[in-house]
C-alpha cells in the first residue's frame, strides 16, 4: 500500500533547541508520522548551525529556492496529498504555484501563532496604549486572513486566537482547528526525578532572541523588575538564556549584579530543571509559550502576565503567578521563591495543566478524524469556501505573474 505524501514548506528548517516553533514543528511531523505518512519537508532558508536532522526521523529534506519555476517540476512529480505551510508567508510564496501543479492537495496552514494579534499588541505596548479589537485591522491582518481563507485548514494554537478569528473576523469555524502544543503526560516517573524545591535556586528566563517579545521581557526584567527583586533576594541569580543573542543583549550581562546572560541553552530542560523559578513577564504576543509549558515539563513554577498565560490554563489554576504589575510581579516572584509549600502547590498545578489541557493522546485521533473528513469531502470543504476559492483565483492571477517577472530578472 502506498504511504499517503506530506509536503511542508517551512520558514526555516526547524530548531527545536532554539525556538517554539521549531519544538512544535517536531511535534506536527511525528503527529502525520503516525498516521503513516511520508514527509518530505522543503525550504527556501539557507541550513543553519542547529538545525535539527531530519534524515535522522525518516523526513526528507529539500532545498528549494524562491521565484524558481524548478519548483513546479519537484512538486508535480512529488504530488503531494497534504501541503502543509510553516505561517502564512510561505503560502504567499508557493501557494499559487501548490494550487497550479497539484489542485487537489489539501492546503494547511500551520500558523503558529497569529501574527495579526502579536504585532497589535506589541504596537499597543511600543506606543503605551490599551489594546483594542480596531487595531487587529492591519496590513497583516489582511494578507495573515486571506492567507486562511485561501488554506482547506489552519492550526490554531490557542484558544483566545480561535475566538478572534469567530469573532472579530467572522471566520467560519470550519476552517481552522484547535491543536495545542502536544507533550507527553507528566506520571510518577517523571516527577520523581524532578529536583526538590531545596535541590533548586535562582529565577531562569529562557526565549529565542529574535522574537520581539522575549527580547522586550528581558529588557523589563532588567531594568524594572529585577533592580528590585535582587535587593529581596541578594543571593539568587536570574540566568537569561536565549538563541541568538546579539551584541546589545549581551550588553546586558552583569554577573556583579547577579544578571547572566547565558546565551543559547543546549538543553532546555535541563537549565528549567535547576532552576526555582521561571520569570516569564511577557508584555505583549500570541499564541501559547513554550517556555512556560516547558516550565510546567519541568516542575518549575512560573510568574508570568496574562498575555503570557493566555488560553494556556482553561479554568485551571496557574502554575504559579499571574500578574500585570510589577511591585505584583516583584512580590510573586519573591513569595514564591522562598515559601516552600506555596511553590509545592503550583507544581501540582502545572501538573494538571499538562495532563489535561496539552497531553498528546487528548489530540491526536481526533486530529487524524478531522483530515480524513477534509479529504473525503474537499470539494464540498472548498465550495463552503467560495471566499477562499476566489482569493486562489486572483492570487494565481497576480502573484504568479509576479513571481514569473522576478524569475525572468534573476536569469538577466
Amino acid at each position: 500500500m502506498t504511504k499517503s505524501k506530506l509536503l511542508i514548506i517551512g520558514m526555516v528548517f526547524p530548531e527545536p533547541n532554539s525556538s517554539g516553533a521549531g519544538t512544535r514543528m517536531l511535534q506536527l511531523i511525528r503527529l502525520f508520522q503516525e498516521q503513516g505518512y511520508h514527509i518530505t519537508f522543503a525550504s527556501a532558508a539557507s541550513d543553519s548551525e542547529f538545525m535539527f536532522d531530519l534524515t535522522t526521523i525518516k523526513v526528507e529534506k529539500i532545498n528549494i529556492k524562491l521565484n524558481d519555476s524548478i519548483f513546479d517540476e519537484f512538486v508535480r512529480k512529488l504530488n503531494p496529498d497534504i501541503v502543509l505551510f510553516d505561517r502564512f508567508v510561505t503560502e504567499e510564496q508557493f501557494g499559487w504555484r501548490i494550487t497550479e501543479n497539484c489542485p487537489d492537495a489539501i492546503r494547511i496552514l500551520e500558523t503558529v501563532d497569529l501574527h495579526t494579534l502579536r504585532l497589535a499588541r506589541q504596537k499597543n505596548s511600543k506606543e503605551n496604549t490599551d489594546f483594542k479589537n480596531q487595531d487587529l485591522y492591519s496590513e497583516t491582518a489582511k494578507r495573515e486572513i486571506a492567507c486562511i481563507l485561501r488554506c482547506d485548514l489552519s492550526l490554531i494554537i490557542s484558544e483566545a486566537e480561535m475566538d478572534f478569528l469567530t469573532t472579530t473576523f467572522q471566520i467560519n469555524p470550519t476552517l481552522f482547528y484547535y491543536l495545542p502544543f502536544l507533550v507527553r503526560k507528566i506520571d510518577e516517573n517523571v516527577i520523581s526525578n524532578w529536583k526538590k524545591f531545596e535541590d533548586r535556586k535562582d529565577f531562569i528566563f529562557i526565549g529565542n532572541f529574535l522574537h520581539e517579545p522575549n527580547w522586550d521581557c528581558v529588557q523589563y526584567i532588567n531594568l524594572t523588575i529585577w533592580p528590585v527583586l535582587r535587593k529581596k533576594l541578594p543571593d539568587a541569580k536570574m540566568l537569561i538564556y536565549g538563541a541568538y543573542p546579539s551584541a546589545k543583549v549581551l550588553q546586558l550581562h552583569k554577573p556583579q549584579e547577579n544578571f547572566f546572560i547565558m546565551g543559547r541553552a543546549e538543553n532546555a530542560f535541563e537549565v528549567v530543571e535547576n532552576a526555582r523559578v521561571v520569570l516569564a513577564p511577557i508584555r505583549f504576543g500570541a499564541g501559547s509559550k513554550t517556555k512556560l509549558l516547558e516550565a510546567m515539563q519541568c516542575g518549575t513554577p512560573s510568574v508570568t502576565t496574562y498575555v503570557g498565560a493566555e488560553a494556556m490554563h482553561g479554568k485551571l489554576k496557574w502554575n504559579g503567578v499571574i500578574t500585570d504589575q510589577a511591585n505584583e510581579i516583584i512580590e510573586a516572584a519573591n513569595t514564591l521563591y522562598m515559601v516552600k509549600n506555596l511553590w509545592d502547590d503550583a507544581q501540582q498545578s502545572g501538573i494538571a495543566i499538562v495532563n489535561e489541557r496539552f497531553e498528546k493522546s487528548l489530540f491526536e485521533v481526533l486530529f487524524a478524524e478531522k483530515i480524513s473528513a477534509v479529504k473525503e469531502n474537499l470539494r464540498a470543504h472548498r465550495e463552503q469556501n467560495f471566499i477562499g476559492e476566489i482569493l486562489k483565483h486572483h492570487t494565481l492571477s497576480s502573484t504568479k505573474y509576479l513571481s514569473r517577472w522576478i524569475e525572468e530578472k534573476n536569469r538577466k
